[in-house]
This record gives structure tokens, C-alpha cells and sequence, in this order.
């Protein structure tokens, strides 16, 4: 298992690491728009690639996979705040 993997796996660990990067993104001066924006991405690139490791991400994916394009942008823009507030 890769350090990748291991933050993947446990939520807790998954979220402070998002939670780092979106502090990170503002400070480079990135808009909340264009944070949300790769959050979908991203959320894109882990549901077509990724098996969720843990309920809480197998439950994230479950939504994501039911939702359309607007209701996927919501859920990105959530995790993007409460990886924020984990930071």
C-alpha cells in the first residue's frame, strides 16, 4: 500500500488532506468557483477509477453515480467545504 492509498482509505485522513489542498488553492489565489470546479473533476476521475475503500466514500460514490451534472457540482462543492473545515 502507497501513502496514496492509505489516504484514500481512512475519511478522516482523506478529508484533512482535501481540506489542505483547498487552503492551499486560496492561498495561491484560486477562486472557490474554479476549487469547486476541480473538485467535480476530481470526483469525476475518482468514481470512473478508485473502488471506494471505506463506507463513507462507497456512500459518497452512491450519491454521485444517482446524481445528474448539477446535483454532482452540490456534492463537490460540499466536499470542498467540509474538507475545508477538516483542514
Amino acid at each position: 500500500m502507497t501513502q496514496d492509498d492509505s489516504v484514500i482509505k481512512n475519511f478522516d485522513t482523506w478529508k484533512k488532506f482535501l481540506g489542505k489542498r483547498v487552503v492551499q488553492a486560496e492561498k495561491l489565489g484560486m477562486s472557490q468557483d474554479t476549487i469547486s470546479k476541480l473538485a467535480f473533476e476530481i470526483g469525476e476521475f475518482l468514481d470512473e477509477k478508485v473502488d471506494p475503500a471505506n463506507t463513507q466514500n462507497r456512500a459518497i460514490k452512491e450519491l454521485w453515480d444517482v446524481g445528474n451534472d448539477e446535483e454532482k457540482q452540490t456534492i463537490a462543492k460540499l466536499m470542498v467545504k467540509l474538507a475545508k473545515d477538516n483542514a
